[in-house]
């Protein structure tokens, strides 16, 4: 009998032994954690991806993998994502694009923007700077709508996707000007870079981190930047306001999400990291090099700012009648 008492507590206190350390193995993160960016490499939201993942290690013991998935003009990843296991090992960097705030006004998704996501933290916001080749003889947005209007000729724009912040801003600029552009669309905003340096269109939007590479080598002429007032990353450049055209928007928001139904806990996690991350003097260093300010929100300020800017942009395409053929 006494063997019998006497193992029954070895076993007990075996098994009192090795479940918290099963627990403390589970406890998240306990393997990378994928990143994904519904663009092509070296957009803004590539960019910024790097930056965090470059940081994100000194302050989590385990790294974040950013992996590209572009495609559908960012539709493409963020299923991916919203798809995944709401574990907090599959995230969508990005969250607030184009596609997030713009497309569902003029096209139906997969899947629900807000009901199937959830807001982790805001990183940054990028605006909208609109350039022209440096052959190019439009010096201003209104050399530009002069042209258009005296040729009686399209101008035509290359844009990161379709139906995405930059597309919405340009096509507005077109309708307030009365003039004719055509975008032209690509699966990110590196691409539509390349296009425009290529001088195979005439002008092209794309967030300062893109473009100012090629405005610093001359190769580009910055024309308007599309924020209700300058950006601090091109404050030389005039606003369309400035210049006559009464059209501004937000530029592309870029958050952090994850699947909806992700535990609270993990991401309060993801979302403590991040503001770590935000308030690095090494990230603050990368992201001025990027030309990209850093505008941390928490995941419960984020969702209400999405939603604000989702509610604004629906505005600016209702009052300008904007369709997206």
């Amino acid at each position: 009998m006494k063997r019998k008492i006497v193992s029954s507590l070895v076993i007990a206190l075996v098994v009192a032994f090795m479940v918290p350390a099963a627990f403390s193995q589970d406890k998240f993160p306990s393997k990378p954690i994928n990143v994904i960016v519904p663009f092509a490499a070296g957009g803004s939201s590539d960019l910024l991806a790097r930056a965090v993942e470059k940081i994100w290690t000194k302050y989590s013991p385990q790294p974040l993998v950013v992996i590209n998935k572009p495609g559908g003009g960012g539709v493409v990843g963020t299923e991916f994502v919203v798809r995944s296991k709401p574990d907090g090992y599959t995230l969508y960097l990005g969250y607030g694009s184009g596609h997030d705030v713009v497309m569902p006004h003029l096209q139906k998704l997969p899947y629900d923007t807000y009901k199937d996501l959830a807001a982790v933290s805001r990183l940054s916001v990028h605006s909208v700077a609109i350039c022209t080749g440096e052959k190019s003889e439009f010096k201003s947005i209104k050399d530009m709508v002069a042209w258009a209007k005296k040729e009686n000729k399209p101008i035509t724009s290359s844009v990161s996707t379709k139906a995405g912040a930059v597309d919405i801003t340009i096509t507005a600029l077109g309708k307030m000007a009365g003039i004719n552009i055509v975008t032209v669309p690509f699966s990110g905003g590196a691409d539509a870079v390349t296009t425009l340096a290529g001088g195979h269109v005439m002008i092209g939007g794309g967030h300062p981190s893109e473009v100012m590479p090629h405005i610093k080598a001359g190769r580009f002429k910055p024309l308007a930047v599309a924020l209700p007032e300058r950006d601090p990353s091109l404050p030389d450049v005039p606003t369309l306001i400035e210049q006559g055209v009464n059209v501004h928007t937000w530029g592309s928001i870029k958050g952090v999400a994850a699947p909806a139904a992700t535990p609270k806990e993990v991401v309060e996690y993801l979302d403590g990291t991040i503001k770590k991350v935000c308030e690095d003097a090494e990230f603050k260093k990368l992201m001025t090099d990027l030309g990209q300010p850093v505008m941390y929100l928490n995941s419960a300020d984020f969702a209400k700012f999405l939603q604000q800017a989702y509610g604004d942009y629906g505005k600016l395409i209702k009052d300008l009648n904007i369709t997206i053929q």
